[in-house]
């Protein structure tokens, strides 16, 4: 362990050691050019923006909030929940409740 931090040590010593007086500081690790710039640079051109756009309609009165059009949207609203019987899980059942054990001093049957 002792051999691995001297290395390392003198890995840093040896890096503090170069003249860096003319060089400009490194802001990040990625391209800064104005070529990349253009790249990353999202607009109503790129990949369909504009299509995605005009499927929002707006809606509300005070804070209006953008909500997608859907077909398949729609119709989850009306489709029934194809036979789902949330008490046919339920291990103890009274009528149509199920029931929940708080843990104070009931025992299971």
């Amino acid at each position: 362990m002792l051999n691995t931090l001297s290395a390392q040590l003198h890995f840093v010593r040896q890096i503090q050691a170069v003249d860096t007086r003319d060089i400009e500081p490194l802001r990040a690790i990625r391209d800064e050019t104005a070529e990349a710039d253009a790249d990353r640079e999202i607009g109503l051109d790129s990949e369909g923006i504009r299509e995605l756009l005009q499927q929002e309609e707006v809606v509300g009165k005070h804070f209006k909030r953008i909500r997608r059009r859907n077909e398949e949207d729609k119709n989850v609203r009306d489709r029934p929940c194809e036979g789902w019987n949330p008490l046919e899980a339920a291990k103890k059942r009274r009528g149509r409740y199920f029931v929940v054990n708080s843990g104070r001093g009931e025992e299971e049957e």
